[in-house]
């Protein structure tokens, strides 16, 4: 198990969202020292009043990545370094592909993946070199399912999830105590997907799902997927032909309907 209490935690996309209510459930469980990045400097300060004097904030761009590989340095020279990663922040740009921008498509798929990527690459020595350590990786169910409306949002969570799980691999067959767990939920009720419409599948909840999540680092989880559905579509993507997947998920689940009516957040 990988235990909370007494260890330094950072956390990406931090000051709201389930960042902001995992930070919360972190320290609950005794976490010394919550490290918090985040975009918005609103969101900092209101998350500053909730969190209290054991969180300490910074605002970066995660797709600076000369600004990352400096603020992590000085995070750990700090200390005490940081024992938990969890990769939280990311965006969505809710249009049809060839509605996007070419900003559009390397925004994305920096935020979402590429920023992972060296964040974790500029943590991962000191987790080896103390020999423990978790990486949480936030990905989504998107990353197992086709989706009109989110093509390139799609695209960077396949991403992470092969990347994710590749390092995983690698951690273990080096058997030097780093954890990786790969999170993937279905939309959730944080404002990052206002509009989305799911009439069968319910949308997730931010507080349950920040405490599942949670609950999958301190007992070392490979793959959460939420809902427990999500847990079958590799499966019935691999076994069914592409037309009738089609069919069932998009028709019945209306999951290829779900970004029609999509806002997303205001600001």
């Amino acid at each position: 198990m990988t235990v909370i209490t007494g260890r330094t935690a950072l956390i990406t996309g931090g000051a709201s969202g389930i960042g902001l209510l995992m930070g919360e459930i972190l320290l609950s469980k005794g976490l010394k020292r919550l490290i918090v990045w985040d975009m918005s400097e609103q969101n900092i300060a209101s998350a500053a009043k909730r969190l209290g004097p054991r969180a300490e904030f910074h605002r970066i761009d995660v797709t600076d990545t000369a600004a990352v590989v400096a603020m992590a340095a000085r995070n750990e020279e700090a200390g005490p370094p940081v024992d938990i990663l969890i990769n939280n922040a990311g965006i969505v740009v809710g249009r049809h592909f060839a509605e996007h921008s070419h900003a559009d498509i390397d925004r994305t798929m920096q935020v979402n993946t590429t920023a992972i990527m060296h964040l974790t690459l500029t943590l991962l020595p000191g987790l080896v070199r103390r020999g423990s350590g978790h990486v949480v990786n936030i990905a989504s169910a998107a990353g197992l399912v086709s989706n009109p409306g989110m093509s390139v949002y799609c695209a960077s969570k396949w991403a992470v999830i092969g990347w994710s799980d590749s390092l995983r691999l690698e951690m273990e067959a080096k058997k030097n105590g780093v954890r990786v767990t790969t999170v993937l939920p279905y939309y959730i009720d944080t404002g990052m997907f206002d509009g989305v419409k799911s009439p069968v599948i319910p949308i997730l909840q931010a507080e349950p799902t920040a405490r599942k999540i949670v609950r999958a680092i301190e007992r070392n989880r490979i793959f959460l997927r939420m809902p427990a559905i999500v847990n079958i579509l590799p499966l019935v993507r691999g076994i069914l032909p592409a037309r009738m997947f089609d069919v069932i998920v998009g028709r019945f689940f209306g999951i290829y309907e779900s970004m029609s009516e999509f806002k997303g957040r205001s600001t």
